[in-house]
């Protein structure tokens, strides 16, 4: 029982303690949890109980993540025992600010982007709308996690405004290709996970040391400019149809977290190599999308034919190494139902089937103006949140 009480419409209780970057009046950007509606000044409250404050003071979290699994753990006990034991109340007290007061910014300062496409019913989606006579999965995707690299400098935090790009299109009627404004906008509902100790170049992680490695979880928006990526891809896939921006939330969840949210993946379609079949865990956790206020869709991560583990495993069996802030992407969350897909690619099914976003309001793709937001939360006993992620389409800038 904590003697620190939670409303109802609070954005996170008090089994998550998600970290992030906050600033306020005379504050600089530094190292804040959130618990209710509240974000704690770590810096202060290790200051005050004779503590080092110095990864605290810091305007990312890359500082706090690169002291290991138990640094994290150890934290993490030490809050929830300020908030349970009646003497930690005038500790913690004191570091308590209202998170209307604050201004937060990107928790990370991202390494590298990686994004992965590890969901089977998004991929087969993708492959009937585009390969309508064929397998709706290409030879390679049930054997590895297929991925990209993104750009990590394009990477925002939530609430950032996504300025719609512009670039090179060209259908199958064009004679040539013409320049201007995507008129294919999209969203992609996906978590993104954050890398908090590195490893050494040539040595690749195992999915064993999972744990070891990852810190926690963002809810992420890789958004999509279909029609510029569509002729660009082949053959070296997404480039300028992605690279424009992707937002992640505020906050990061710690895997500690999501402990009683664990799940089997799906069953296998094919054998996996060694490096990938060692067994771990999913995670059961739903994400919600809204357009302008109206739920589209909710997306079960559950059922994700890779584990965040199997694609850490993947991304360094060539030798690359993991750096502090690294950031890889789950690739669109999709379930069987059409109301569980991910992305507006898949709910208009390339924009042949409207859907609609309330207020007699029909959509393709995104048009300016619109405002999507993600919200997330396990379906572990404590129901905890993620959450959300949010970002507002203006127009392309003209020169």
């Amino acid at each position: 029982m904590s003697w620190f009480q939670v409303a109802d419409s609070a954005p996170f209780g008090t089994g998550e303690l998600p970290y992030g970057i906050y600033s306020g009046p005379g504050r600089p950007p530094q190292v804040g949890v959130a618990v209710g509606d509240q974000v704690i000044d770590l810096a202060g409250m290790w200051r005050d109980s004779g503590r080092d404050p110095a990864v605290f003071e810091s305007p990312s979290l890359n500082a706090f993540l690169a002291q290991g699994a138990s640094v994290w753990a150890q934290t993490r006990r030490l809050l929830q025992s300020a908030l349970s034991e009646p003497s930690g109340r005038a500790l913690l007290q004191p570091h308590l600010l209202p998170m209307r007061q604050v201004q937060l910014h990107l928790p990370i300062e991202v390494a590298d982007y990686v994004d992965f496409y590890a969901s089977a019913d998004h991929a087969a989606n993708v492959g009937r709308i585009f390969r309508p006579d064929g397998d709706p999965l290409t030879p390679n995707w049930s054997h590895m996690p297929i991925g990209y690299h993104g750009r990590a400098g394009t990477v925002v935090v939530s609430d950032s405004d996504v300025i719609r790009p512009q670039g090179q299109v060209k259908t199958a009627g064009d004679p040539s290709p013409s320049f201007g404004p995507s008129r294919k906008l999209d969203l992609e509902a996906e978590l993104g996970w954050v890398v908090g100790v590195g490893s050494t170049p040539g040595h690749p992680v195992p999915v064993e040391a999972f744990n070891d490695h990852v810190f926690g979880v963002v809810i992420l928006n890789d958004w999509s400019a279909r029609d510029i990526q569509a002729w660009e891809y082949v053959p070296l896939g997404p480039f300028l149809g992605k690279s424009f921006a992707t937002s992640i939330s505020a906050w990061v969840l710690p895997l500690e977290a999501l402990a009683d949210a664990t799940v089997e993946p799906p069953p296998r379609l094919t054998d996996l190599l060694p490096y990938l079949a060692i067994p771990s865990s999913g995670y059961d956790i739903d994400i919600a999308v809204e357009i302008n206020g109206h739920r589209v869709s909710t997306c079960p991560y559950g059922r994700m034919y890779y584990t965040p583990a199997q694609m850490m495993a993947h991304l360094t069996v060539n030798g690359a190494q993991l750096r502090t802030g690294d950031l890889y992407g789950s690739g669109t969350i999709s379930g069987p139902a059409p109301e569980q897909r991910g992305s507006l690619l898949e709910l208009s099914w390339n924009g042949s089937q409207p859907i609609d976003v309330g207020s007699d309001n029909t959509r393709t793709f995104l048009e300016d103006g619109d405002e999507v937001v993600l919200r997330a939360v396990s379906r572990g006993p404590a129901g905890a949140r993620l959450g959300e992620v949010r970002g507002t389409i203006r127009p392309c800038l003209t020169s």
